[in-house]
């Protein structure tokens, strides 16, 4: 959190000089003071904007520009009375002692830091884990699981469920009970988390990586195309942060070729594609319940499957390769890809809520939205063909903006943040897989690409701590630029 001193500048200090403290503080917003401390004034990057527009130069004293009769409070007040003093146009109240000496400051930045992403459990999530305990049914037996599986059954009609400890292996798991292996490929988008390509490995099967789409950031048909071989065996779509792929395109190539298509759907639960659920388009598909996934275990996932035989041969390899009918009788060389009761319990829990969940995160976006909207940002598309569940919100910067740099301001102003993924290309372990193109959309995306906090537990305030922090930093950013 920026203290008082990083926010302060002297009074007779120029304005290209304050333009730097502004700029290193991150809020947009400089405390001006005289030689003895007393505050005298402050400036925004508005007023040097404006002041600039007007013929103020840099060389100029910012005394021209400032605000010198600023709202002020007591700082023997209680802060939580100073704090609800604050408004859109009123986002910092300098705290002064009785000599007017410059003490502190009151501001939406000055609240607890706000984490890209938490869990929002509850009262039932407790319920059944507390059932587990008592009930000493606590291991990967117990009729939570299959309660879980059958939630994801109802939502994903025609979709035979298996509950696994992870999304990476069930996405290891879809691709062995399908068969694939040494000698395939799999096409894969660059732009993705590194567990989608990981599994792909695992297999023995080679990845083939293609670009992502300019608008949604998810893989690009045309790339899938001109990346088929005949060593293609599957493609593996990734909903990334939640928006849909383009499944029709993706299956009708999917269908012509006669590739399988498995669906990662890790980030996209509740995510929807032409009215129905991400998940039901593929071969297979995969989920991640992570603890900063829309809805969790702590740790688990789920793999889908169309075929109820493949989805029988997935479950024998989930359980060690142990034949369903003659105990420690083992037919295949499987896996202990099992879930437990007590994760169950909880994922049963939150996939009552998991409609709760994406409504609050899609009302969240929509207050980015319209707060953001104003700035230079770019902002997460959605295509009309799908209902985007906004796993995470996430922003382009300007081109001529430092992304690491902002990432530290933002959080030294209590705002956590996270860069989007770097592209499998650029890392050590998968340079040298084949890919089609330049892959430069996804280059673009991961050089500018930020992620704002997207828990579905975020209040109105929290969104405008945010924004207003976001906001900031990429107005000072701007002016420091153009000046």
């Amino acid at each position: 959190m920026k203290s008082i001193g990083d926010l302060t500048a002297p009074m007779d200090s120029t304005v290209g000089q304050t333009l730097s403290v502004l700029d290193a503080g991150g809020q947009g917003l400089c405390f001006l003071v005289d030689a003895d401390g007393v505050l005298v004034g402050l400036v925004t990057d508005g007023d040097i904007r404006r002041g600039l527009l007007t013929g103020t130069r840099l060389d100029d004293p910012v005394a021209r520009v400032a605000n010198t009769e600023p709202v002020v409070d007591n700082h023997r007040r209680p802060q939580d009375e100073v704090r609800r003093r604050l408004s859109t146009r009123i986002s910092h109240i300098p705290l002064v002692d009785h000599e007017g000496r410059l003490v502190d400051y009151v501001s939406h930045f000055h609240n607890p830091r706000i984490p890209v992403l938490e869990p929002t459990l509850g009262q039932e999530e407790l319920d059944n884990v507390v059932e587990c305990v008592t009930t000493n049914w606590i291991s990967s037996q117990g009729k939570f699981v299959s309660e879980f599986e059958a939630a994801f059954e109802t939502r994903h009609r025609g979709m035979r469920a298996l509950a696994v400890s992870n999304g990476t292996v069930a996405l290891h798991l879809a691709m062995a009970a399908l068969g694939i292996g040494r000698g395939d490929e799999v096409i894969v988008p660059t732009l993705t988390f590194a567990a989608s390509i990981n599994a792909i490995l695992y297999t023995g099967a080679e990845p083939v990586l293609v670009d992502c789409d300019p608008r949604t950031w998810t893989i690009d048909p045309s790339g899938v195309e001109a990346a088929i071989t005949n060593k293609t065996r599957a493609i593996l779509p990734v909903h990334l942060y939640g928006h849909p792929c383009d499944m029709n395109a993706i299956t009708e190539i999917a269908g012509a070729e006669g590739l399988a298509v498995i669906e990662d759907a890790a980030e996209a639960l509740g995510s929807k594609y032409h009215g129905e659920p991400v998940g039901a388009f593929g071969d297979a598909s995969t989920f991640s319940f992570f603890g900063n996934k829309t809805i969790t275990t702590g740790e688990g996932g789920m793999v889908l499957f169309r075929d109820p035989a493949v989805a029988e041969h997935a479950r024998v390899l989930r359980d060690h390769g142990m034949s369903p009918g003659r105990r420690y009788w083992h037919e295949h060389v499987g896996f202990n890809y099992r879930l437990t009761n007590l994760q169950a319990a909880v994922g049963v829990a939150q996939m009552r809520r998991l409609d709760e969940f994406v409504d609050r995160k899609r009302t969240i976006a929509s207050q980015y939205r319209e707060r953001l909207t104003p700035t230079s940002l770019t902002l997460p598309y959605e295509s009309p063909d799908a209902l985007h569940s906004y796993w995470l919100y996430s922003v382009l910067l300007p081109e001529s903006m430092d992304r690491d740099g902002t990432i530290s301001r933002l959080a030294e102003n209590g705002v956590d943040t996270r860069p989007v993924f770097y592209p499998l290309h650029q890392m050590p372990p998968y340079r040298d897989f084949r890919r089609t193109g330049n892959l430069s959309v996804a280059d673009s995306v991961a050089a500018r690409g930020l992620s704002l906090p997207s828990s579905a537990g975020l209040g109105p305030e929290d969104v405008s701590q945010v924004c207003t922090a976001v906001a900031s930093a990429v107005a000072s950013a701007e002016l420091v630029q153009s000046s």
